[in-house]
């Protein structure tokens, strides 16, 4: 079988098992999911799974990343509401903030279990499959969402802020840093009740704490250049 075939028919099974894992986690939550479970919906046996993804890690992975199509369909609908580098930055912080506290357990499996493998290269692989997910995506957002690494892809975005005089070079990594660890923080308390917060209280309090650890950074002068509305 020619190597093209080989990854059509990849290509193939991937997306039945994934169509299989969608359906048992919409009918009993991801934490309820197991090989079995997939694979029986998939007409297939555990063992034919094993062949085409290395662990449950590895399916779940793939199958979270199915529910994540909303917001990246909405995230340059938010951007668009910036008029510069730190106002798009934050908008995407609320557009990110408002779908994974609407599905704190299926974010928490992309972007904080360990997965045992490098996540950058499920990530390529996963849009080596669903290359339609990028279609209309514009060229400055695709880091944003290519990028596994989430405080790597929020500096990356966030660069362009030095150029417009916003943020000191190195205050970049930072800044990508200590915003990725509010909402870490912020989402651990609301998955395991750890505070009395509902989900519209946790959005806005991550988003407060975001804002204010940048608003921190931006030369007095600059400050009254941003201007979003993070309210809900």
């Amino acid at each position: 079988m020619s190597n093209n075939r080989k990854d059509i028919q990849r290509a193939r099974m991937w997306r039945y098992f994934l169509e299989a894992a969608v359906d048992v986690i919409e009918k009993e939550g991801i934490r309820n999911v197991t090989i079995r479970k997939i694979a029986d919906q998939a007409g297939f046996t555990s063992s034919t799974a094993y062949n085409y993804f290395r662990d449950l890690s590895h399916l779940k992975f793939f199958a979270a990343m199915r529910f994540t199509t909303d917001y990246i369909e909405d995230l340059p609908v938010y951007m668009r509401k910036g008029a510069n580098t730190i106002e798009k930055w934050l908008y995407a912080w609320k557009c990110f903030c408002i779908y994974s506290f609407e599905q704190p357990e299926i974010y928490s499996v992309i972007f904080m279990e360990d997965l045992g493998s490098t996540p950058e290269d499920f990530l390529d692989e996963y849009y080596r499959i669903y290359k339609e997910d990028l279609i209309g995506l514009p060229e400055a957002i695709k880091p944003l969402v290519m990028e596994h690494s989430f405080a790597k892809r929020s500096a990356t975005y966030i660069q362009s802020a030095v150029d417009e005089g916003m943020l000191e070079q190195k205050d970049v990594d930072f800044v990508a840093d200590i915003t990725l660890m509010i909402w870490k923080g912020m989402i651990n308390t609301l998955m395991n009740k750890r505070r009395d917060f509902t989900k519209e209280e946790a959005i806005e309090k991550t988003l407060l704490y975001v804002y204010k650890n940048v608003m921190y950074l931006i030369p007095p002068e600059k400050q009254s250049e941003i201007n979003v509305n993070l309210k809900l």
